[in-house]
């Protein structure tokens, strides 16, 4: 069944997803439920989607990539999440954080160093900005990197919550290496460094989390002391990381939206489905207005998130300022998705609660993405200073 979407798909658009679609039906489906209860990380799924072309989604055909536009990876990343809420994380943090931001920061050697082997998913890619005492609050990170008197760095601190932590090959971390500068703020002064784990010494992977959803995707600490890296680890500025951060994350919230809206579908369509097949007192279920006007508000709802994901996608993709319309998909498809999810369950009633059924674990991973990629009320607060500022030169303008 193609992607539901207000937009006509293009052929490209219809033979990706076809076989995207086949993929996770024969290969994802089937053991969905099973990693969820084991938490194993599905190594060879990720694998595969590499050689589909899937894990450099829009990295550039230079560098091994697929050099796809943003609403088609936000159309994968839809799919994905509607089969296995865990696989679909593994592939949108590869794409968008670790990947990301090389593309974004990296100089032509480091993206002919690190992209090739992450778009073929030869390595997976983890980004750590995250820690125990910095989560939206990250400009108070304590990861510290001090420059040796050779052009060196050595790292120190560690990371928390970090997405194929400790399955990765390549990282990119944040780190302080200046004070901020007089009159800054206190993201001034941090730097981003990338390495591959093979050609480091005193890195390690600290505890693996026990999560409530996305059991199968993996979530470790990472541990530097003090790790030494070359000179040219140094991604971006010395000191200027977070402007590249905010790209990266604005970027990454249009996958979140993407996957939050594809746990909401999913649960939406299986609540629709049982309800039209489920029999009370001489009718189905769906039958009854109090029902049918709950899938009702989900379907409008779902479909409102995808065209605040569309639009996103399309200001990315023009090259314009995306950022607003990032937080406001982010922050949409992210609710209604996980409000579409807690639907489902209590349509389906006591089966909604039981693992028989898989709409509690839909609910279970698409929690996650009211919190990652900055929190709901993180958006709230990007769009809150967005209108204020707006009106406010209204006002002042009149």
């Amino acid at each position: 069944m193609p992607t539901p979407t207000a937009y006509d798909l293009t052929t490209d658009q219809r033979a990706i997803l076809g076989s995207l679609q086949a993929f996770l039906k024969n290969k994802v489906a089937p053991g969905a439920a099973e990693r969820d209860q084991s938490g194993e990380f599905p190594m060879h799924l990720a694998r595969e989607l590499g050689e589909m072309g899937i894990m450099g989604a829009q990295t550039p055909e230079e560098y091994g990539g697929s050099a796809l536009d943003t609403a088609t990876f936000a159309m994968i990343i839809e799919e994905i999440a509607a089969v296995d809420g865990s696989l679909c994380l593994t592939v949108a943090s590869h794409n968008s954080l670790c990947q990301g931001h090389i593309l974004i920061g990296g100089t032509e050697a480091q993206k002919r160093k690190f992209l090739p082997d992450l778009a073929s998913a030869r390595v997976l890619g983890a980004w750590g900005l995250t820690e125990p005492e910095s989560g939206s609050d990250s400009g108070g990170l304590k990861t510290k990197a001090v420059q040796n008197a050779g052009g060196g760095w050595t790292l120190s601190g560690s990371k928390n919550f970090i997405t194929q932590g400790s399955v990765g090959g390549t990282y990119v971390v944040l780190a302080r290496t200046d004070a901020p500068r007089a009159g800054r703020s206190k993201t001034d002064g941090i730097s981003a460094f990338v390495f591959n784990r093979a050609e480091v010494q005193g890195f390690s992977v600290g505890r693996k989390e026990d999560k409530l959803g996305l059991r199968s995707s993996d979530t470790a600490q990472l541990i530097f002391s003090d790790m030494e890296l070359p000179e040219d680890a140094l991604l971006g500025v010395r000191g200027q990381a977070f402007r590249d951060v905010m790209r990266v994350l604005d970027g990454g919230r249009i996958g979140i939206a993407s996957m939050g809206l594809g746990l909401g579908r999913a649960a939406f369509e299986y609540a629709a489905r049982y309800t039209a097949g489920r029999e009370q007192f001489g009718k189905p279920i769906a039958a009854n207005q109090g029902v049918s006007f709950r899938l009702a508000d989900m379907d409008v709802e779902l479909e409102a998130a995808r065209l605040l994901i569309r639009k996103a996608a399309e200001l990315r993709d023009a090259g314009a300022d995306f950022s607003l319309s990032a937080s406001r998909a982010k922050l949409y498809a992210t609710e209604v998705g996980v409000r579409a999810c807690d639907e489902a369950i209590q349509l389906l009633g006591g089966y909604g609660y039981i693992k028989e059924y898989p709409v509690e674990r839909f609910w279970r991973d698409n929690r996650l993405t009211r919190i990652g990629e900055g929190t709901s009320e993180v958006q709230r607060m990007v769009i809150s200073r967005a209108v204020v500022a707006r009106y406010s030169e209204t006002l002042i303008g009149a």
